[in-house]
């Protein structure tokens, strides 16, 4: 994919800008992660989402997503299995293997974060001019495609969050 540039080249502001707007953006998700899913850590609600995106993943597929040691995700994996979030079955493919699966409480969790997420974005955006709100939607619209295909791309330095 081409770079694009500004008529004389690439402008390091743009990129310092939307770093330094990160965090206002990082804090607003972590508010909502914390309203949604107080008894949740980090982790294990990273775990829940790699297993939604994922159905049927295996441990070692976690523990890869996950960027963990495969004991440190077992026990991840057990603490979510204690707590009702996920389930166990034997894999379609090889019988060996646990296949992991959202339980109806952690579909409804993550539903529930992402409600709430959406509400405290919106009081944000609707605080912002009409103008700024667009520009930003439509930004972040081009940003997201553009990070997906980065993603896809063969030797490319973007990782997936």
């Amino acid at each position: 994919m081409a770079e694009h540039h500004g008529p004389d080249g690439p402008d390091p502001t743009r990129a310092a800008a939307v770093d330094d707007a990160a965090p206002a953006l990082l804090a607003t998700w972590d508010a909502a992660r914390q309203l949604a899913t107080p008894l949740l850590s980090g982790p294990q609600l990273n775990a829940l989402l790699v297993v939604e995106r994922e159905e049927g993943i295996n441990l070692r597929g976690l523990a890869t997503q996950l960027r963990m040691i495969l004991s440190s995700a077992s026990r991840l994996c057990d603490r979510l299995v204690a707590s009702g979030m996920v389930e166990r079955s034997p894999g379609r493919a090889d019988r060996r293997e646990i296949a992991l699966y959202l339980t109806p409480s952690s579909r409804q969790l993550l539903d529930h974060l992402r409600t709430t997420r959406r509400e405290l974005l919106t009081d944000v955006l609707e605080r912002m001019t009409p103008a700024g709100r667009a520009a930003l939607l439509r930004g972040l619209t081009e940003f997201a495609a553009v990070a997906a295909v980065a993603e896809e791309t063969p030797g490319s330095t973007a990782r997936s969050a």
